[in-house]
């Protein structure tokens, strides 16, 4: 899954350094499940996720397994909260200018990095011109602003060249936005040992096996109650699963949605089920014939069986929705313009004049949902004469592809939508980051342009409708399924909030003694 420039973009975990400890704090036991420091009284929460970070720069990792322990270890200037609604983090309130032009952002006084350095609007200037200046992946979220100052040191002044309704959700969205430490990033050891101002700070990476945080007494909000905690890194979904159940660890998100109706009768296990704001789509390479004809696009649309590729990756968990955004967001827009229908999808090949052939449909073995659902859309696409030939490489290979135009339908989800100019102008509009397809089109260009700019909620809501109905009208992506967020612990484990934009926070949770 990818963000823009790549969105969890990269998966495939790398040979990291180990045992990096970037400072002083409670001393963290070897997984029994409780602190042995005088100053903590916490448990150690041992956590499961499916891999293994790629490295724990938090503005160059595209890897959802690294921010999943990222979000932990460092703050961003505004946060969402469970409605993705943003509020304030290390900044703590800001004010804009008549012309929308000028926002400035008081920040909270007395944060400490967890080296013990301070945190000051330096650090924030710091970290946003590094992304800019180093067109790191996220670069992309500042293309309207002109300048960022800090006239003191808990002061932040962001001077924009248009307005920019969705700057708060630019700067808030945890991944790739996290605010650095300087030293630590000239040091080089940002890659395996990253000092941020979080609730936790990490104190151990044993590559191949686990992650340690420990508490961070001194955090802004509050020191956790928890000691600790603990990434292990288990793939397989029976191996998290038998060891939640036999108390070897607390919580988890390796958890397949086939066992969804199992585990909600399981008194051993806490079951979390989220609608989220994600969403999983095919595109297909609008540079080859004959997909660059919006029919031949459709066809591909009114031919596949979306109910069948929920229940086959999502044992109907899942929410059909034939565009990007899910219904209880703000941004909703009713479409259901598509659906199975082979003879209406013959007719539209028919005159583009295609009478079948190979199709090349790109997927991930790092993402097996992808390869089950290829699997469906190739017999869907069988009675046209179409063969599909299902490539599955790991992910890091698949964005080379993908970058490169080497297929003719990919299929891959985005996650952790906030703003819909956040996907929408990344994905469909002509100069788009992530637009790996070629779409083009002038009215929907301008949508996006002005909703861009529009500070008015309903007349940017209307942009947006439009814009979106035209991208599903021309299958620019064919959206497949909004998926829910799964996640399972312990009944020992109290205060944890499932967040539809799959961010995981351990701060404010508490564990009980075993």
């Amino acid at each position: 899954m990818r963000r823009p420039a790549s969105l969890i973009a990269a998966l495939a975990g790398l040979a990291l350094l180990a045992a990096c400890s970037p400072g002083e704090g409670v001393d963290i036991d070897d997984g029994t499940g409780s602190g042995t420091d005088a100053g903590s009284a916490g448990e150690v929460l041992r956590v499961a996720i499916g891999g293994e970070p790629d490295q724990l720069d938090p503005n160059k990792t595209s890897s959802y397994f690294s921010f999943q322990v990222l979000e932990n270890v460092y703050d961003t200037l505004v946060e969402t909260d469970a409605n993705l609604e943003m509020q304030p983090a290390l900044a703590e309130s800001w004010d804009t200018s008549d012309d929308q032009l000028t926002w400035t952002f008081t920040l909270r006084e007395g944060v400490t990095f967890h080296d013990g350095s301070e945190f000051t609007s330096e650090d924030v200037v710091y970290s946003y011109r590094r992304i800019i200046d180093e067109e790191l992946s996220n670069a992309w979220k500042f293309t309207s602003i002109s300048d960022i100052q800090a006239p003191d040191p808990i002061t932040v002044v962001i001077t924009l060249t248009q307005p920019t309704p969705n700057l708060l959700s630019n700067l808030g969205g945890f991944k790739g936005m996290a605010i650095v430490n300087q030293e630590n990033v000239e040091s080089g050891e940002i890659t395996t040992a990253p000092v941020g101002t979080g609730p936790f700070a990490l104190t151990e990476y044993a590559s191949g096996d686990h992650i340690t945080l420990e508490a961070n007494p001194d955090y802004w909000g509050g020191a956790p109650s928890l000691a600790g905690v603990e990434y292990q890194f288990i793939s397989e979904p029976s191996t998290a699963l038998a060891a939640l159940r036999s108390g070897e660890i607390d919580w988890t998100d390796v958890v397949p949605p086939q066992q969804v109706e199992e585990l909600e009768g399981d008194d051993a296990v806490e079951l979390g089920v989220a609608p989220s704001s994600d969403y999983w789509y095919l595109a297909l390479n609008e540079a080859r014939e004959p997909w660059s004809d919006p029919r031949a696009r459709q066809a591909i649309a009114y031919a596949i069986d979306r109910d069948a590729i929920i229940q086959a990756v999502s044992y109907g968990t899942a929410a059909a929705n034939q565009l990007a955004i899910p219904e209880q967001s703000i941004w909703y827009t009713e479409y259901d313009t598509y659906s199975t229908d082979l003879d209406r999808a013959q007719e539209l090949l028919d005159e583009v004049g295609y009478t079948g052939g190979t199709l090349d449909l790109l997927v991930t073995t790092d993402y097996p949902e992808t390869v089950t659902a290829a699997q469906i859309i190739a017999s869907n696409l069988e009675p046209l004469g179409i063969e599909v030939s299902i490539r599955q490489p790991d992910f890091s290979t698949w964005l080379d592809e993908q970058n490169t135009g080497n297929f003719d339908m990919l299929m891959m989800g985005w996650l952790g939508n906030i703003d819909p100019d956040d996907f929408y102008y990344a994905q469909h509009h002509s100069g788009g980051s992530s637009n790996a397809q070629g779409y083009a089109n002038a009215e929907v260009d301008e949508l996006l342009d002005a909703g861009r700019v529009e500070t008015d909620q309903d007349a940017r809501y209307d942009l947006y409708a439009q814009a979106a109905t035209i991208i599903a009208d021309e299958a620019s992506y064919i959206y497949l399924y909004n998926p829910s967020v799964i996640q399972a612990w312990s009944p020992d484990l109290t205060g944890y909030e499932v967040l539809p934009d799959r961010a995981i926070r351990f701060r404010s949770v508490e564990l009980a003694a075993s």
